[in-house]
């Protein structure tokens, strides 16, 4: 088979002698000098010699240089599909532009998602588990990652316990679950990797750290004003919030219970919010506080 004879047919892959017409092919190739390139070709259409073909008319393809319906050269597409996996959308169409390739952030995303899905050739030892948002607040996903090689290895649909235990039944072998607090990837291993040591992410690991310390400064801020040196007296600490109780004390921590316990199993805030006809940001409020006793008092109702 010689490119003289024309391409084979993605369907029969014969030859064919018979052209049927030729026109011109203009590719966009990667900047040469720091200037645009752009390839013009006059390349043949050959016409299948089988009159059971349904593919009348094929285009002769150089090999390495054009592909079917394609206005980059193979060159270029390969660039655009790399800066796409490292840099994403936005990002990624800004180092385009400086390379002289006009494409848009929707075009990069696109040609990522038209990659081959490259299956593990084996289970990560150690996984990383995270959740991320489809649509904040509303709907969310897993992403799984080998840590030692960095590679995306599989995104789940939720963040569900079920769906995760699953994966881990179908994909044995992790040794290092490498995640975050949520109670639902920790049920998941506990149940389909119990040999697995868990192990919180340092992003995780230090937003918590955070958290904490703000709250300590915050309690005790009055110990960091500065005193003067003849000042001798001891300066009293802020004493400790009353335990409230009653109707509302109750009522509260039967409600910050039931938040909880479907929050920490992946369910949205706002679908939580329609179960017990709570207000979404009283939802929020719950579910984003470590302890009921954290939980800021509302404003006291007017008479």
């Amino acid at each position: 088979m010689t490119e003289r004879n024309g391409q084979p047919t993605p369907l029969l892959f014969l030859n064919s002698q018979r052209i049927h017409d030729r026109y011109r092919r203009r590719l966009a190739d990667v900047a040469f000098g720091g200037r645009p390139t752009a390839i013009h070709l006059r390349v043949r259409r050959f016409r299948c010699e089988l009159p059971s073909c349904p593919r009348r008319t094929f285009v002769e393809q150089v090999d390495g240089l054009t592909f079917r319906h394609g206005r980059r050269s193979q060159l270029q597409q390969d660039m655009v599909t790399a800066i796409g996996r490292f840099l994403a959308g936005r990002a990624g169409a800004r180092l385009a532009a400086m390379l002289h390739c006009t494409v848009s952030p929707n075009t990069l995303l696109e040609r990522v998602r038209r990659l081959p899905a490259e299956p593990p050739q084996r289970s990560p030892r150690v996984l990383g588990v995270d959740d991320f948002a489809l649509k904040r607040g509303h709907i969310y996903g897993t992403v799984l990652i080998d840590i030692e090689i960095g590679d995306v290895v599989d995104v789940l649909p939720d963040r569900t316990a079920e769906t995760f235990t699953a994966w881990l039944e179908q994909h044995p072998g992790a040794e290092i679950v490498c995640r975050d607090r949520a109670s639902a990837y920790a049920e998941a291993v506990r149940t389909a990797a119990p040999d697995a040591v868990q192990i919180a992410d340092r992003f995780h690991l230090w937003q918590n750290l955070c958290k904490a310390v703000g709250k300590c400064v915050v309690a005790h801020r009055v110990c960091l004003t500065s005193l003067d040196d003849d000042q001798d007296e001891p300066v009293e600490l802020p004493a400790e919030p009353p335990v409230i109780e009653g109707k509302r004390a109750a009522n509260t921590r039967r409600n910050y219970a039931a938040v909880h316990e479907t929050y920490d199993k992946g369910v949205a805030i706002q679908v939580i919010a329609g179960t017990p006809r709570m207000d979404r940001k009283t939802v929020r409020r719950y579910a984003h506080t470590g302890t009921v006793e954290e939980v800021p008092s509302p404003p006291p109702r007017r008479t």
